[in-house]
């Protein structure tokens, strides 16, 4: 790691996975000989059924493995979602559903070791402030852990603390947060005694980021943002002269101090929907995303300076990584491009996978590999460097749309219906 970079989290085991993204919230592990090849029938450690939906990422801290899911149930007679206006016109976006029929929103907890299911706590059920994309779920935030707590946040339905028995520590509501009818995406992060939530909503009236006191739920600050609907979630980073708290945005991107959140600086924004997580290396860090614009830009944290720029091979939702001085981008249709974290030289693009695929899930990198995960389950096991190589190409069987985490020597992938652990 630089030595004048060190990304913030709450850890204190380097083979936690405690967060969106892992232990520095940027889909790195510092762990070696991870299984490379499995199947259905190979390498699989166990195999657990997941009710309902959920495109949150697994979360792990020791013997305890994290999730969330939603489960459908019955329509409620005159139930709607809240009313989106655009040009003083309420409109009803296409594609988007859900808030006619209660859900079960649920938090559970996995040993680790054997995959057995050891508690799960219904945290919401009944009627949805706002609809989902057909495609989104209302289960897709990743719950972030301090090693003693997990914390899961469900948008407009609230935000929830529990210890590692099950029991609810708080609950905190943070207002509805209407997202023209997507959904959420967004997922909380660990600072310190707070727990920061990025919140933006409709085309930008009433958006917000926030930290509350994780021990009590209780609001420390809440500051405005300028910013429309969006679902990345902001990274923490210590650069040359202070920690800053980056986000990232359609109108803006803005850094905060993590402690008060008064605004630091602020940079232009990416026009597109602020979706992929930002990457963080030598005291910068770049932004992009791919929606229907493909922007992408790094910023120098020490003067705030834009260094350069590339917007080409940005994805819708797939978030990139940047690993061992690299950063490697994917497209929704799989398409891969690597480009020097420092100058933005491009090493290659137009790398192809053995399969076409379309991609949700964001990329892990370790021990020297890229492993991407397809919509259909399959993985590719791709060698870091300057040449495009595919090493490995594994399935699980089934559709998976959640990130992969890596914890203990194991891989651990949520599919559609099942939770899998990886290992040899």
């Amino acid at each position: 790691m630089h030595a004048l970079v060190l990304i913030i989290c709450a850890l204190t085991l380097v083979d936690n996975w405690p967060q969106w993204r892992g232990p520095r919230g940027q889909g790195v592990s510092d762990e070696k000989n991870l299984p490379l090849e499995w199947s259905p029938t190979k390498n699989i450690k166990w195999k657990t059924p997941v009710p309902g939906r959920g495109h949150s990422s697994p979360i792990v801290w020791g013997n305890r493995l994290f999730l969330t899911t939603s489960i459908e149930g019955a329509e409620i007679p005159g139930a709607a979602a809240v009313k989106h206006v655009i040009n003083n016109q309420v409109v009803k976006l296409p594609d988007t559903t859900g808030a006619e029929r209660s859900h079960t929103l649920k938090l559970i907890c996995v040993d680790v070791d054997t995959g057995k299911i050891l508690w799960e706590r219904t945290v919401h059920e009944g009627r949805m402030y706002d609809d989902r994309q057909k495609s989104n779920t209302y289960a897709s935030s990743t719950p972030a852990t301090d090693g003693s707590h997990v914390y899961a946040f469900f948008g407009s339905e609230g935000v929830y603390c529990y210890d590692f028995e099950g029991k609810q520590i708080w609950k905190a509501s943070l207002g509805g947060i209407a997202k023209m009818g997507y959904g959420e995406g967004t997922s909380p992060i660990i600072f310190e005694n707070l727990l920061i939530i990025q919140a933006d909503s409709e085309l930008g009236q009433g958006s917000f980021i926030t930290a509350l006191d994780k021990t009590t739920g209780k609001q420390v600050w809440k500051t405005p943002r300028k910013n429309r609907a969006s679902w990345s979630t902001p990274v923490l980073v210590r650069g040359a002269k202070r920690v800053e708290l980056i986000a990232s945005g359609a109108e803006s991107v803005v850094s905060y101090d993590p402690l008060t959140g008064k605004e630091l600086w602020q940079s232009e924004g990416l026009v597109s929907h602020a979706i992929p997580t930002p990457l963080i290396g030598d005291d910068t860090v770049f932004v992009y995303a791919g929606s229907h614009d493909k922007r992408g830009y790094a910023v120098r944290l020490s003067d705030n300076k834009v260094l350069w720029r590339h917007d080409k091979g940005t994805a819708y939702v797939a978030s990139g990584v940047l690993y061992d001085g690299s950063i490697y981008l994917i497209t929704d249709g799989g398409i891969m491009s690597s480009l020097d974290a420092k100058t933005g030289q491009l090493k290659y693009e137009g790398g192809r996978l053995p399969v076409a695929a379309t991609f949700f899930a964001s990329p892990v990198a370790f021990d020297g590999k890229v492993l991407i995960t397809s919509q259909d389950g399959d993985t590719f096991v791709i060698a870091a460097g300057p040449k495009h190589e595919v090493l490995k190409t594994n399935s699980v069987g089934e559709p998976v749309y959640a990130s992969p985490a890596i914890s203990g020597g194991r891989i651990f992938i949520r599919g559609q219906q099942h939770l899998y652990c990886i290992g040899q």
